[in-house]
């Protein structure tokens, strides 16, 4: 009976545990701790929403019309790029944001009450671009949707076990980034550091939407 549990959840993990959009907006909100319970939750529903989707025979309906996959990757493009540019826009002229909204000495010492304060991110505003960085992202769907769902229902009566152990690891995942990114707060406690992590994720950002439209525009 555990077979296909650990199966799914392996499979799960090995599809998840890698660097991309949403895992860096995840890996930021918790160095910020802002919604870090929203965000993993938006997160560990959604793959367990389109996971299930998959074992239930909806990635044969996709199949049928691919133009859906070709909206949503040049949607997903779009954002990414726009993301990408946002973060390099901060890493290119910072407002002295440091963890946990602490000033550098300098900046606190100029006499400005504000100088160094990061800004707090709303809650709606995080919330929209966690789903639209999960559901805008046509490699999601592959992984989940599709791959997922064709493992799962090689194992027959036992898919949605299967399936069960996939949607742990997207559990495990995104909660153990969220709340496990303080652990990194003593090399990102500084605005500079937080120049360095913005300036990763504009080209990781950048870099992912350009792939996306890549093979459509050959």
């Amino acid at each position: 009976m555990l077979s296909p549990l650990v199966a799914g959840l392996g499979l799960g993990f090995s599809l998840i545990v890698a660097i991309g959009a949403q895992n860096l907006f995840v890996l930021r909100q918790g160095l910020r701790r802002e919604h870090v319970l929203a965000v993993a939750t938006i997160c560990a529903v959604s793959d367990a929403v389109l996971i299930a989707l998959g074992v239930s025979g909806i990635g044969l309906v996709l199949q049928a019309v691919p133009w859906l996959i070709g909206v949503v990757r040049w949607a997903g493009a779009l954002f990414l790029v726009g993301y990408g540019l946002l973060a390099a826009r901060r890493a290119w002229r910072p407002s002295g944001e440091a963890l946990g909204g602490t000033a550098e000495p300098a900046s606190a010492a100029s006499g400005s009450p504000s100088a160094g304060v990061a800004t707090r991110t709303r809650l709606a505003p995080a919330l929209l671009t966690c789903l639209a960085l999960t559901w805008l992202n046509p490699h999601v769907y592959l992984d989940t949707v599709f791959l997922l769902g064709t493992v799962a229902n090689t194992h027959g009566d036992d898919r949605w076990l299967f399936a069960a152990g996939a949607m742990a690891a997207s559990v495990v995942w995104f909660f153990g980034l969220a709340f496990g990114a303080r652990l990194l707060g003593r090399w990102l406690s500084t605005p500079r550091a937080w120049r360095l992590l913005d300036a990763v994720i504009a080209v990781v950002m950048i870099a992912l939407g350009v792939s996306l439209v890549l093979p459509s525009a050959g």
